[in-house]
């Protein structure tokens, strides 16, 4: 159901006061590893200009995770072994888009047509009538399941304004849920932001014309950070008439995260997530061109050490956790800082986060240092093991600095997760091949691989336009998908191509496999993973299982000699 922008109702256009009740929500699919920061931050920051504010994540309801793992396994029992290395990534993808079309079509045919498109383009296999009926019963119930959720959450909070944060693989029941909003609770002003807009729905991209125009039921969007965005909206800044709000609106201006508020939390399930959430900079120092993260923050920012650690203390006084994840583009220009203050720190914290293979992250005595001062996990964009794709890449690293700056890190004992991007433009059988020997050479040294396919994006990444003047570009879906799934998919007509990307997934997950190199989903995945980790490393960090019991206080970091 399209509800026409002429359809808006008067109060969209009243001015908002002090009192809005305001309800922050992000909706499935978005793995419960943290809770969500994004809204967290948001929340205390309005809380601390006088707004009421509450928070909910969807993504911790039983009944909608138990759906999703339900579509998991029967998509997975339609294709051969060799072709699930990758799966959940990959079907991550179909669900997603899938989606999208159970959001918008009514056609019995085209419905089915459009998702066995989804599935064959994404699996390169043949996929029957009963399949994609089944699936759809699936979806079903997730929609009915989200729509409960929806009504429940309006009918606790009586909200007067809804913000959801949307990201790609939330974004249909993102759409759903304030559609149904809109139809069921006129007077709620429905509000959208987050990540989805840095890529896939990126500014000046016809994906962004055709959501703006199909889904008027989202009454302000906004694009950037929301802290700025959404109180200058609250405070009647903007013209009451304007639906659409970005830096370009406050000048470009950018939030000063050293006097930021501490992420609140309540309200949400913390016991759901094995680990606590924060962030000590944002954006990038860096130009990747496949990525989307100076394009979306603008410039660089970091918060002061002392800043840094009152604001984790005061995370652990409030939850118990001892494990962070901090949700930085990259931790490289403060981890010596942050490391130096919580060696001094009487109380151990750990952290995780992500981390480029540096000069300096090769120096095994800066990586023990790190290890005592509770660096967890480093999770390290490596991409390729070939020089000419990282020099594609932008990414200003060597193959020989990877297998230092990875060795380094399992010298301390600090878990190495390795993010591995498969068949960027002009990647050859002979650079993937550069590869899987590096992985090989590196297996021991590796906690964690997980691959992905080099995703293209019209607008968003620092490359966009690059490739779109370099390549033909043409869309992946059939043209009568384009109203019904709102955003479309381009994909670049170059080397090496989608099919022969998917197949170098598999061989990359199944020889991964046979080196006995894990990418855990599961609980039980992780458990074995830590074991293997605690085999191969005398300092190897404690298992994600012993931070689950927040009775037992961890100080191994204070004891690494």
């Amino acid at each position: 159901m399209e509800i026409s922008t002429t359809s808006y109702c008067d109060s969209i256009m009243r001015e908002f006061t002090i009192n809005e009740k305001i309800l922050l929500v992000l909706f499935p699919f978005w793995t419960p590893l943290i809770p969500p920061l994004g809204i967290s931050c948001l929340k205390s920051h309005l809380k601390r200009n006088g707004y009421m504010v509450s928070l909910a994540d969807a993504n911790t309801n039983i009944e909608i995770i138990e759906q999703y793992h339900n579509y998991m396994v029967c998509l997975k029992r339609s294709m051969s072994e060799y072709k699930q290395g990758n799966f959940i990534n990959t079907a991550n993808h179909v669900i997603r888009n899938h989606m999208l079309v159970h959001l918008n079509c009514i056609d019995e045919e085209l419905y089915l047509n459009l998702v066995k498109a989804i599935i064959e383009k994404h699996f390169y296999i043949t996929v029957k009538d009963s399949l994609a009926k089944e699936l759809r019963n699936i979806i079903n119930k997730i929609f009915t399941n989200t729509s409960l959720l929806t009504n429940k959450l309006i009918n606790e909070h009586n909200p007067t304004i809804v913000g959801i944060s949307a990201f790609t693989g939330s974004l249909a029941l993102s759409l759903f849920a304030a559609r149904l909003i809109k139809e069921n609770y006129h007077n709620i002003i429905t509000v959208m932001g987050g990540g989805v807009f840095s890529d896939e729905l990126s500014l000046e991209s016809p994906n962004f014309d055709s959501f703006a125009k199909n889904a008027a039921y989202i009454d302000k969007i906004i694009v950037g950070e929301g802290e700025l965005l959404f109180l200058k909206l609250l405070q009647n800044e903007f013209p009451k008439e304007k639906r659409i709000f970005t830096l370009k609106d406050i000048g470009n201006a950018t939030m000063n995260i050293s006097e930021s508020s501490i992420p609140d939390f309540s309200g949400l399930e913390i016991d759901c997530y094995p680990q606590l959430a924060a962030y000590v900079s944002r954006s990038c120092p860096y130009q990747c061109s496949f990525c989307s993260e100076t394009v979306q923050w603008g410039r660089y920012r970091r918060k002061e050490p002392k800043h840094i650690i009152d604001e984790l203390m005061s995370l652990y006084k409030e939850y118990g956790s001892q494990l962070f994840l901090l949700g930085d583009s990259l931790l490289n220009p403060v981890i010596d800082d942050l490391a130096n203050e919580l060696c001094k720190n009487d109380t151990s914290l750990y952290w995780d986060g992500y981390l480029r293979a540096d000069i300096h992250v090769c120096d095994k005595s800066k990586a023990l240092l790190w290890r005592k001062g509770g660096f967890y996990r480093a999770r390290i964009g490596v991409e390729s093991g070939s020089q000419k794709i990282l020099d594609l890449m932008d990414k200003k690293i060597t193959p020989q600095q990877i297998k230092s700056a990875i060795r380094s890190l399992a010298s301390a004992g600090i878990k190495t997760t390795t993010y591995w991007v498969i068949g960027h433009p002009e990647e050859t059988e002979e650079d993937f091949k550069m590869t899987l020997d590096i992985i090989s050479e590196l297996s021991d040294d590796i906690y964690e691989a997980e691959c992905n396919p080099f995703q293209f994006f019209l607008r968003g990444q620092v490359n966009s336009n690059k490739w779109c003047k370099e390549n033909n570009i043409r869309l992946l879906y059939p043209k009568e998908s384009e109203k019904i799934m709102i955003t479309q998919t381009w994909v670049l007509n170059t080397e090496p191509s989608r099919d022969v990307i998917f197949d170098r997934i598999c061989r990359f997950t199944d020889h991964c496999k046979k080196l006995g190199l894990p990418n855990p989903y599961s609980k039980m995945d992780s458990y074995f993973a830590d074991e293997r980790w605690r085999r191969l490393h005398k300092n190897a960090v404690p298992s994600m299982a012993r931070f689950m019991n927040k009775n037992v206080y961890i100080d191994e970091n204070k004891h690494i000699l």
